[in-house]
């Protein structure tokens, strides 16, 4: 599944919330705490609605290390199934490839990156936290033309 349509899905899944908007929403969109078996392409692109072509992408890039079974077929075990969990999510959120892949490094250079990691994240939270008012402020400024126009806008006005 291409970002924009897990985007759909969770914007889908926020009008079903009543009250504040919690991490429960995202933890709804995927759940794999039953995943404690290897799994093939197949039921790892099914249960996190990705493509086959983006988890080999994933592959490719180095954001994830898929063994093979004996037939040279693509195994996907449970830690790699969480760490796509979190690449999908932070995919989501609006996170670069190219800070993806920083961060996995990080992360698979061990504990003492903890540290570097945490501040990406607080750097990526205030991005997006930029960007809501940058689209409240755009919001508010077209609402306002669509008011100030009573909804007609081909006649002449800027």
């Amino acid at each position: 599944m291409a970002t924009e349509d897990l985007m759909s899905r969770a914007l889908s899944a926020l009008g079903e919330v009543d009250g504040p908007m919690s991490v429960e929403v995202i933890h709804r969109l995927v759940d794999v705490t039953g995943v404690e078996e290897p799994m093939s392409i197949a039921e790892v692109a099914d249960l996190l609605d990705l493509s086959p072509h983006t988890l080999r992408y994933y592959e490719r890039i180095g954001l994830i290390e898929v063994g093979r079974d004996a037939g040279g077929h693509r195994v996907y075990e449970p830690a790699v199934v969480r760490r796509l969990v979190f690449l999908t999510r932070m995919r989501l959120s609006g996170m670069a490839i190219r800070d993806l892949q920083h961060y996995v490094e990080l992360v698979d250079a061990g504990e003492d990156t903890v540290p570097e990691r945490l501040e990406m994240l607080l750097e990526h939270r205030d991005t997006v936290r930029r960007q809501i008012r940058e689209f409240t402020l755009s919001l508010a400024a077209t609402e306002y033309k669509i008011a100030t126009y009573g909804g007609a806008t081909g006649d002449g006005h800027v």
